[in-house]
Parts: C-alpha cells; sequence; structure tokens
C-alpha cells in the first residue's frame, strides 16, 4: 500500500472573494472517497496553512482534487479556485515526489472563464512507498493481478521508458491537469496500481524507468506552467535499524514533553500488569511481536499490513501505518481500514502512542476519524519487588466534517470499542500477568509501613520547651533568693508578724516578692502547657479504622516555612484534620519552622463517600497563649483523582501561610471496602430517604455526567430533572443529583451555564408557593453557608445580607419526586444527628411513624384505625405471604387492583426478624381521576407464632392537599 502525502502550505493572489475582499478560507482535498480539509483561515487574502494530509493509493488513475474554497455570511463554501494532479504524474517522478512549488488555480467552468487565473497555492506532493521493496506486505490480489499483468505484458527490463520520462529531469516537471488522450484510456489497465509494482519488482536494482508502457501519456499543454521540484528530504529508517535503536533515538531527542491527557471519549481500558513499561511498549508496537497478529485472529481481521516504524522531524516523531480488513458484523460488512501510528511520548519510562484510524468505504466515513490513545507510564511499587505498568488506552471520534449523524456514529463507535478491547483486554492478560487487587492494596500499607515517627525524650523535648527567657530568669532569680535564705540570719518577730509569717519589711522585698509569685505562675503555667501538649500524641499509628465503607487514612509527612507569630520567631505547629464532621489531631512540634511528623491518621468508616479535606495548621503557643491558625487547606475529592492523592504537597491559605509559603507534603488514601457494591448500597438506603425506586444509572450516562462537571471516576449520578434556573430571566436547563453534589448545566443559543454545590455546603432548602412570577410551579431555594459557593456565583439569583449565596429551581416536571430527592439528599449528607432529631421533633407529620432500625412503623396510642376486612383462608401463611414477595403473584394482583408502573425494592433485613422496602406505583384513570402517584413503605416482622405482620405507610402525591396526609394500613397473616 502506497502513502500520498499532501503539504498545504499557503496561497496568495486570490480572487473571487466577497465584496469586501474578505473572507474564511480553506482547502479542500478530494480522493476517491478519501476527503479532507484544513481549519479555515479567517479574513486573511494571504492565508498560511501547514497543514499536512495522508492519502491512501489504490490506483493510480485517481486524480488529487485540491479546492481553494471560503465561506461567509450569505455564501456556504464558494469555490475559489482548484488544481487536478493525476496520481500517475507523482509516481513517474524518479524521487517520487513533486516537491514544493506553487501551482496556479483554475476555475470550475473553464469554458466560460478561459483565460481567468485564481490565485496561486503553495504544495509539497510525494509517495511514500511503505516497505513497496518487501513482497510480504502486498495483498494477495494485488500479487495476482501482477503476476497476471507480468505474463501478459509484452515489455522487459531492456526496454527503455518513453519521452515522457526521458524528458523529465529531476529537478523541474511541468504541471498536468488532465489525461485526454485516447490512448491513454486504452493503456489505463497498464497504468493500475499492479502494473505500477510491476516496474518497481522488475527493476531490482536499475533504475526505476526502465519499463514503461507502449504509449507514452499525453497531457495537455493548452497552459503549461513551469514548476520547480525541489528534493525532499526525509529520514527513512534504515533497514539495519531495529526497533528498540529507532525508539532509543527518539528518547535522546524528547526532553521534557509532558505526557497527553485521555481523549474525551472516555477510557475503554485501565489495567496495571507485571511488566516493565519498556516491555510492554515493545510487546504492543514492536514488528517482531506476535501480539497484533493474535489479536487479529481473535477479531476476525484479515490482510493485515504494517509498515517499518520511520522516524522524521529530526527524531521527534516515530511513524508506522497499518491497514487490515476489518470482519463483518450484523449490520455493516467488512471494510478497508486505514490506521496511522504516531509516538506522541517516549522516555525512559513513559509512552504514548497515537492511532487515528479511517474507514473511507463506510457510510459517512469520510466525515470523520476515530482516535485512541495508547498510555504506558510506570505503576506503583509492588510488594514483591517486581516491575509494575499502567497500560490507559482513551479514545474520541474526530469529525473532519459535520453531520448529522454524529451522535449515531459515536454511539455505534462507543459499542465497537468496547467489544474490541475487551478481547484486547482478554489477550493481554493472557500473555502478560494482571496486577492483582490485593497487591495494589498492600502498596499503600507498604508506604505507610516505611513511616516513622522521628523518635524524642520527654527530657529533650522539655529542654527545648524550657529554654526561654521566662524560665531561665525564673530560675536563677529563685536560686539567688534560696542563697540568700541560706546565707540570711532570722530576724525577731515585729510589727504584725508572728510565728510563721514573715511579711516583707520594706517596698523592695515587696516588690521582690510580687516578682517571685508573678514568675512562679509563669512558670507553673509553661509546665501545664508541655504536659498537655505530650500528652497529646496525635498518632494513629496501629489503630485501626473500625466499619465497613469508605475509610480515610492519611500520613502527615512534615511542613515547611511554618510561620511564627510572636516576637521569638519561633512557632510550636500542630495541624487538626477535618472529615465530615470527626476531626484527627497531630502531636505538637516544639520551636520547628520546618516540622517533621510522619504520623499517620485514620478515620472510621463512612457510609457516605466524602467530599472535602479541611487542613488547619495551629500554633499551640499564640501571641496570647492561645491557639493561632498559621493557615489552612481544602482537599477536595471531587476535583482531585485518588491517585493523584498518594503524594501531595499542599501549600497552605492565608495571611501568615502565603507570605511564608507555607506547604505541608501529605499522603491521602481513600478506600471503598464495599468494593463493587457502593452504588447500589447507597441507592437502596436513598430509596428508603425518598420513598420512591431509584434505577441505576448506565456507565455511558455515569462517564457523561463525571465529563460534563469534571468529577472523579468514583463519582455516580443518582438521578436528573429538567427545570428552570430563575434569575433574572428563567434559563432552561437540567438538575442533576449525586451522592455529593448538586450540580445545574444550560445550554442556549451556544452559552453554556455550568455549576455544581457541595451538599455540605447547602445550609438550608426552602418550599416557596407557586406565584405568579414562578409560572405556577413551587420554588426549591436553596442557601450556601456563608463564604462557600464561590465557583457557582454566577447561578445565584440573590445575596443576602449576611453574604449568603441563594439559588431558584422552579418548573420541575414531577416537583414531588425531585423535592423529596434533594431533601434526603441533603439532610443524608449536610444535618448532624442533633439537626436531625430536632428536625423529625419539629415536623408535626411524622409523629406517628418511626425510622428506627430496632422500632414499628406505628404508635397505636396515637392513631386510630378502621378495620376494612378480616377473613379465615384455609391457605398457608408461606402462599399468602407471595403477595409481598415481589414475584408473578405480587405483579399480578397489583395490576388487576387497577396499579400501573408497579415497582419495588428488595427487601432488606433491619434487623433479624424486621425486613423493609419501598413501593411505587400509578392508579389508573379508572381509579381516579387524578393522576395519582403512591409511594409507600412495607415494613414486615416475624411474630412470635408462625405468622407475619406487614405494616405500610402510603404517601399519595397529585391529589389535592397530598402532602397533608398519608395513610397506613396494617395486616396480620398467622
Amino acid at each position: 500500500m502506497m502513502k500520498l502525502v499532501v503539504q498545504v502550505v499557503e496561497a496568495k493572489n486570490l480572487v473571487g472573494l466577497d465584496s469586501n475582499g474578505f473572507s474564511d478560507l480553506f482547502v479542500r482535498l478530494k480522493m476517491g472517497k478519501q476527503k479532507f480539509r484544513t481549519k479555515a483561515i479567517k479574513k486573511n487574502l494571504e492565508p498560511k496553512w501547514n497543514e499536512q494530509f495522508n492519502l491512501w493509493v489504490d490506483d493510480l488513475k485517481e486524480k488529487l482534487v485540491i479546492s481553494v474554497k471560503g465561506e461567509d455570511k450569505f455564501i456556504h463554501n464558494h469555490l475559489i479556485g482548484r488544481v487536478k494532479f493525476p496520481i500517475s504524474l507523482v509516481f513517474d517522478e524518479e524521487i517520487k515526489s513533486l516537491g514544493n512549488a506553487w501551482y496556479t488555480l483554475k476555475p470550475k467552468n473553464k469554458k466560460k472563464h478561459k483565460n481567468k487565473e485564481c490565485g496561486e497555492i503553495n504544495l509539497s506532493i510525494f509517495l511514500s512507498q511503505n516497505n513497496a521493496s518487501s513482497e510480504q506486505n502486498v495483498s494477495s490480489d494485488q500479487l495476482s493481478s501482477l503476476r497476471k499483468y507480468s505474463d501478459a505484458s509484452t515489455c522487459s527490463p531492456s526496454q527503455s521508458f518513453s519521452q515522457s520520462s526521458n524528458g523529465r529531469s529531476n529537478s523541474s516537471s511541468p504541471v498536468r491537469e488532465e489525461i485526454t488522450s485516447s490512448k491513454d484510456e486504452k493503456n489505463s489497465s497498464q497504468k493500475s496500481f499492479a502494473g505500477r509494482l510491476c516496474q518497481i519488482f522488475s527493476s531490482k536494482g536499475s533504475d526505476v524507468s526502465s519499463i514503461s508502457p507502449s504509449t507514452s501519456m499525453e497531457l495537455d499543454r493548452s497552459e503549461p506552467d513551469k514548476v520547480e521540484v525541489d528534493d525532499i528530504k526525509t529520514e527513512d529508517q534504515s533497514p539495519n535499524e531495529t526497533f528498540e535503536e529507532s525508539v532509543k533515538k527518539m528518547q535522546s531527542a524528547d526532553q521534557g514533553s509532558e505526557i497527553p491527557s485521555n481523549l474525551p471519549g472516555g477510557v475503554v481500558m485501565d489495567q496495571l500488569y507485571i511488566i516493565a513499561t519498556e516491555d510492554l511498549n515493545v510487546l504492543l508496537f514492536s514488528p517482531n511481536s506476535n501480539f497484533a497478529k493474535s489479536l487479529a485472529d481473535i477479531q476476525g481481521t484479515t490482510e493485515l499490513q504494517m509498515s517499518p516504524w520511520k522516524l522524521e522531524n529530526d527524531n521527534t516523531s516515530l511513524k508506522r501505518s497499518v491497514t487490515y480488513l476489518k470482519a463483518a458484523t450484523k449490520l455493516i460488512k467488512s471494510v478497508k481500514a486505514y490506521e496511522e501510528q504516531t509516538y506522541l511520548k517516549a522516555d525512559e519510562k513513559n509512552f504514548a502512542v497515537l492511532a487515528s484510524v479511517s474507514t473511507p468505504d463506510v457510510m459517512y466515513g469520510s466525515t470523520f476519524k476515530a482516535e485512541v490513545l495508547y498510555v504506558i507510564t510506570p505503576g506503583p511499587e509492588l510488594p514483591s519487588g517486581e516491575q509494575c505498568s499502567r497500560l490507559v488506552i482513551s479514545w474520541r471520534m474526530n469529525f473532519l466534517q459535520s453531520t448529522m449523524m454524529k451522535g449515531m456514529i459515536e454511539n455505534g463507535a462507543r459499542q465497537g470499542m468496547k467489544e474490541s478491547f475487551d478481547q484486547y483486554a482478554t489477550l493481554l492478560s493472557q500473555t502478560v500477568k494482571p496486577v492483582d487487587s490485593k497487591d495494589l492494596g498492600s502498596t499503600k500499607e507498604q508506604a505507610l509501613a516505611s513511616l516513622k515517627a522521628d523518635p524524642q525524650s520527654d527530657l529533650k523535648l522539655a529542654m527545648q520547651y524550657f529554654a526561654n527567657f521566662t524560665f531561665i530568669s525564673t530560675f536563677l532569680m529563685g536560686l539567688y533568693v534560696l542563697i540568700h535564705m541560706c546565707l540570711a540570719a532570722p530576724t525577731t518577730i515585729q510589727g504584725l508578724e508572728f510565728f510563721g509569717l514573715d511579711l516583707p519589711d520594706s517596698i523592695g522585698e515587696f516588690v521582690v516578692c510580687t516578682l517571685l509569685v508573678l514568675q512562679g505562675q509563669r512558670m507553673l503555667s509553661l509546665i501545664l502547657r508541655f504536659m498537655r501538649a505530650r500528652a497529646r500524641k496525635g498518632s494513629d499509628h496501629g489503630i485501626k479504622a473500625q466499619g465497613d465503607g469508605w475509610l480515610l487514612t492519611v500520613a502527615l509527612i512534615e511542613g515547611s516555612n511554618i510561620a511564627a507569630v510572636d516576637s521569638t520567631g519561633l512557632c510550636n505547629p500542630y495541624v487538626v484534620f477535618t472529615c465530615n464532621g470527626k476531626t484527627r489531631t497531630s502531636s505538637i512540634k516544639f520551636n520547628k519552622s520546618d516540622p517533621l511528623w510522619n504520623e499517620i491518621f485514620e478515620f472510621d468508616a463512612m457510609d457516605d463517600p466524602p467530599s472535602v479535606l479541611d487542613v488547619i495548621v495551629y500554633d499551640f503557643d499564640g501571641p496570647f497563649d492561645e491557639a493561632a491558625s498559621l493557615g489552612h487547606a481544602e482537599i477536595n475529592f471531587l476535583k482531585t483523582n485518588i491517585s493523584d492523592l498518594a503524594d501531595l504537597c499542599v501549600s497552605l491559605e492565608g495571611k501568615l501561610a502565603q507570605a511564608c509559603h507555607t506547604k505541608l507534603n501529605l499522603k491521602i488514601f481513600l478506600d471503598n471496602t464495599r468494593g463493587g457494591n457502593v452504588v447500589k448500597h447507597y441507592i437502596s438506603k436513598m430509596e428508603k430517604e425518598v420513598g420512591k425506586k431509584i434505577n441505576l444509572r448506565s456507565p455511558q450516562t455515569n462517564s457523561a455526567f463525571q465529563k460534563l462537571f469534571g468529577l472523579p471516576p468514583e463519582e455516580f449520578l443518582i438521578n436528573d430533572f429538567t427545570c428552570h434556573l430563575k434569575r433574572k430571566m428563567p434559563l432552561q436547563g437540567r438538575l442533576f443529583v449525586s451522592a455529593r453534589i448538586l450540580g445545574f448545566h444550560a445550554k442556549l443559543f451556544g452559552h453554556k451555564t455550568k455549576f455544581f454545590l457541595l451538599w455540605e455546603d447547602i445550609e438550608d432548602i426552602q418550599v416557596v408557593p407557586p406565584t405568579f412570577s414562578s409560572m405556577g410551579s413551587p420554588i426549591i431555594v436553596i442557601t450556601i453557608r456563608q463564604g462557600r459557593g464561590v465557583d457557582a456565583k454566577h447561578g445565584a439569583k440573590t445575596q443576602d445580607e449576611q453574604g449568603r449565596l441563594k439559588f431558584h429551581f422552579q418548573s420541575f416536571v414531577s416537583f414531588n419526586v425531585a423535592n423529596r430527592t434533594i431533601m434526603a439528599l441533603w439532610k443524608a449528607r449536610s444535618l448532624s444527628i442533633e439537626q436531625k432529631v430536632q428536625l423529625v421533633e419539629d415536623d408535626p407529620d411524622n409523629e406517628s411513624i418511626t425510622s428506627e432500625e430496632s422500632g414499628t412503623f406505628l404508635v397505636s396510642d396515637d392513631i386510630s384505625m378502621s378495620e376494612v376486612h378480616s377473613c379465615a383462608l384455609p391457605v398457608p401463611v408461606s402462599f399468602f405471604m407471595e403477595l409481598f414477595s415481589g414475584g408473578e403473584l405480587d405483579c399480578r394482583v397489583m395490576e388487576k387492583s387497577g396499579c400501573v408502573s408497579y415497582s419495588y425494592t428488595p427487601w432488606v433485613s433491619e434487623n433479624n426478624d424486621v425486613y423493609e422496602r419501598a413501593v411505587y406505583y400509578k392508579f389508573e384513570k379508572r381509579i381516579s381521576r387524578y393522576k395519582v402517584e403512591v409511594t409507600s413503605t412495607q415494613q414486615k416482622s416475624l411474630l412470635e407464632g408462625k405468622g407475619w405482620l406487614v405494616e405500610e405507610v402510603m404517601n399519595f402525591h397529585g391529589v389535592p392537599l397530598g402532602d397533608y396526609f398519608n395513610v397506613i394500613a396494617p395486616s396480620l397473616s398467622n
């Protein structure tokens, strides 16, 4: 397979523009079904593009058409001029290149504009023969046609080339636009790709021009344009140069380039393997590796051809071309794929390869390319000491032209990528051993085991702490007084003195006594503060967190440039960590501005994933003997990947900290002991709070949600609602709620509005009754705590006197469901236990319903109930309980009762004999003229005998005053 490389440089003297002489200019390249275009240069009469395109050559009879077009407000893509090149014209050159030259643009209708010139364009065109001299890279069809041509042709190696090549020099070539001679049509079969390959294979060391067709190619020379052809210098890989040597050359040229970030289409593979990065790179991309062939056999790919790797651009770029025939699927037939692989990064440990795949034969194939990025980086250290590599594969669809089928193309590509790389991962796991999660989990223990607290004795710390003027002066004064007492003679009792009481006899003695008392008091205070400081060990070494859920481990390594607040220039710093209302405090380092802690702190398991970790540095001895803040920082888990927290250097905020550039070195580990069940566990808990079944979102929806707000992979979407954001004018958008955030997104006339709020930052949520201005819809007013939500300030409607932002949301499609979901998530995340208890006490609607795990739903003293139905049936209790099992009988009974959209959650055991579930359904029109939605909570408990007690609390939505009552229905089966 041959590749035609076209570099579009610039243009000049362009005509045919709009009346103002300006237009957005771009160049369009077309050869067969392959179409490309450059970027548009705005309002420039001498545009410069400097873009390069690669086109695959299947037949030398094809023509390359290069058109210069303009677009403006009134005319879309109007043609300025174009130029045509037969591919055989480039092939006939000895160097297979037309060089870098200026070409005259011609109008589309030559008869109407016979002598009109539209300007000039600068192009560089040459053919790249990828492994053309090796017979193994030529397909079987091409070889068979080559043999037929060789047998049938009367040409021989001794024949000389015709005048079309003899009259051509190596430095210049006339521009030939069209083949008009009838002789060319007769000999077109000899100008096929196989015919040209015959020239290459038959020459074998002789000049390429030793074979020619019997008839030379006649050119239309009515408008001869002489073009200078320069030699194009390419850095071809030496035949004896191996792949490893080429990579080493690129490594020497690659200095300091960054590792490319993942492509926006999503990550299809992220796995650790027990192999060195260099070896994994060789396995995946070396020409001598059998991995690509094995993968092609598994995926049904045929006609796999790989050109050798070539260094370009002064050894800064390593490229190769790959072609193959993709296997047919249920939707499309087998198609030819052209892939170009380019090394973006190659140093001693990191590798990044970008593969650009085009399939021009499929529908709309000329409008897009699929790009796949392979990134190989070193993984974490393993306890076994083996080297570990991380392979991350991401993708995106690069649309070269706009198309209405963009969404369908992306969805189909996403499914194809998933299936393809599932097979890729399976084969790679069979070849290279992946890292076990158990080994990876022990990496945290290994990193923390190396931390050892700085051992200091209490005597040494006391000497550091008491080495100050107060202690030394008090000690010297006390020593002086003791020596004086030993040397002085006893005095007689006089004045108001009596035995055992010796009062000062002069003002001097009184002053000395006062100073001694004050110094003694100061000394005693220092001793007590030192004892309290030593009692605060501040480390959780050897203490493991309890519970099952999200475990947060923080390792405090050291601090640097910590400011001092007193005149001595020294400080006694300690650090306080706060997460989800729980605090951990470090030990105090005396007289240290660059303290070394090496202490570990563990937080007990949390059911909810933490959002923020607050870090505050205090000085134990402030200017008024009070703890003074030396700086603070906030670790936001939503804006930082967990993997990036393993070694973190935090710059503190605050006047003192910013003036001294104070920093802390931390190691943070956030683990989920529930594994993949964390999403289901959290959603099942929210179903009880909301009283409605919540559907688990697909990975694609979660990925789009994370990409929209820039969230880490562990964040998952719970629900989303269509609503208005009320500012000066209502803005239509969608409200997204997840475990840790409430986000809003809207796009109107290309203008995007996007922000999100943490549940912990919300101080209050109120519901305003519908008004005329709210279009008859209730309004949810969310108030943010003072100083929080600054990033979302552009979405707030008002700001009160205390500086708190207020957000207004209205016009929900289903207000009750949205309100219950938002309130349940806010209460679960933001309110403390005391606030939840107070909220229950203040809510009169919940007096008859308890939510204690060990209790029942009903309080018989406060409720009067009437008996609706009672009967005795000779059936087993187990058969009757099938009505509440969620099986086929349960669904059929509800359907016969006039309930539609019936859904339920599984029974969850609250205690040994108590189970609970949530139920949701709607009434048919024949049951109620209102659109009634029912959410209920059922609880069943085992009686002392052989029966069951089923209690149900039903809430009705969509009926008048439905928010002010609920229905309680107990039933007994024994």
